[in-house]
């Protein structure tokens, strides 16, 4: 952090961001801003908290605050001689600069904040050791949770019961929450690429497309899988077609992973995806970027996508989950997420992803 604010001529941050608090503190309270000033790093957070701090919190001294946290962190550090206090642009509304802005004297005020845009989102890219087997670990409870779905998701089910069975085993497998609203399309919604779970049921030669993840030690998963709810009769002509579909986006998929590396670019990645469907004549149903990185929030940086000249480094957890929409008809999403190395990259999603029938 502090060669990073130096990068920035910071001499001082304030940090208000939950993930950021916690990534920077240990710190997982809902309340809570870090000062950090020179070799100087102080906690503020409320009486409820007091106890918990205590516990969570290393390498920081902890302030309970008796006004906003954010304000008495700003008003801690001018009293430490700050002259110049970064705050993250990105994630302070207008109001929230406006009372930090209250917390300080009228004298330093004008010049006192700098904005500087997602640097702790910055670091937070690249895991180290520790974070990388968290996320291992969150990433296979995701997979024995599918493994198992395999056998209770039949026609008949409705979307809802279908994402209400995969939550509850998730949390009785050890899951602390979801990483999202867990997405179930089955049929024509899985034109949808977000569609949420609802009350349509589950029929039989129709595509289902589940996308949810877990979070564990506060990590999240990430992971997307589309199967076939199978007919009596196979092979028809509307069966074959959207294998074929199935077929081209798992090709996609498998082509972006293997372009996934250290020093690569994000636009190359989701080249490598896109140009497979562009092959197949879909690459206009595939509607959004081929993925994003994850970590304390489900939808972090690197984004790997078209023009985003970012390169990869070794320890950057990114999703790679090209999809082909046709709305009206049906949809295909296929999502692993992987742990970019020097030399290519772990997937942390090894459940099966080929054409699956149930």
């Amino acid at each position: 952090m502090v060669a990073a604010m130096r990068a920035k001529g910071l001499e001082a941050m304030v940090i208000t961001h939950p993930a950021d608090v916690r990534w920077v503190s240990g710190f997982t309270g809902s309340n809570a801003a870090v000062a950090l000033m020179g070799g100087r790093r102080r906690l503020f957070t409320d009486g409820r908290y007091t106890a918990q701090a205590k516990e969570e919190v290393q390498g920081l001294s902890v302030t309970i605050a008796k006004k906003p946290v954010a304000q008495e962190a700003c008003a801690w550090l001018e009293k430490a001689g700050a002259k110049l206090c970064g705050f993250d642009a990105a994630v302070t509304s207008v109001a929230a600069l406006e009372a930090m802005k209250q917390a300080v004297s009228g004298k330093v005020r004008r010049g006192f904040f700098r904005a500087v845009s997602g640097m702790v989102v910055r670091l937070r890219e690249v895991k180290d050791t520790d974070e990388a087997e968290t996320m291992r670990q969150a990433a296979l409870l995701g997979c024995r949770v599918y493994d198992e779905m395999l056998g209770v998701i039949e026609a008949g089910m409705t979307e809802i019961e279908v994402a209400a069975e995969l939550e509850y085993r998730a949390r009785r497998a050890g899951a602390e929450a979801m990483s999202f609203e867990t997405i179930v399309a089955s049929g024509v919604r899985g034109g949808l690429p977000h569609g949420k779970a609802s009350g349509k049921r589950l029929a039989r030669g129709e595509m289902v497309t589940l996308d949810f993840g877990v979070i564990l030690g506060g990590y999240c998963s990430d992971m997307t899988r589309t199967v076939y709810l199978s007919r009596s009769a196979r092979f028809s002509h509307v069966e074959a077609e959207q294998k074929k579909t199935f077929d081209a986006v798992l090709e996609a998929q498998i082509r972006a992973v293997s372009a996934v590396r250290s020093g690569v670019s994000c636009a190359e990645v989701d080249e490598a995806a896109r140009e497979v469907l562009r092959t197949a004549g879909l690459e206009k149903e595939f509607s959004h970027s081929t993925g994003h990185g994850v970590g304390l929030e489900i939808h972090e940086g690197p984004r790997v996508g078209a023009k985003q000249a970012q390169k990869l480094e070794s320890g950057m957890v990114i999703t790679i989950e090209p999809g082909v929409y046709l709305a009206g008809k049906y949809g295909v999403r296929i999502e692993d997420t992987v742990l970019v190395t020097e030399a290519g990259c772990e997937v942390l999603t090894p459940s099966v992803k080929s054409w699956m029938e149930l």
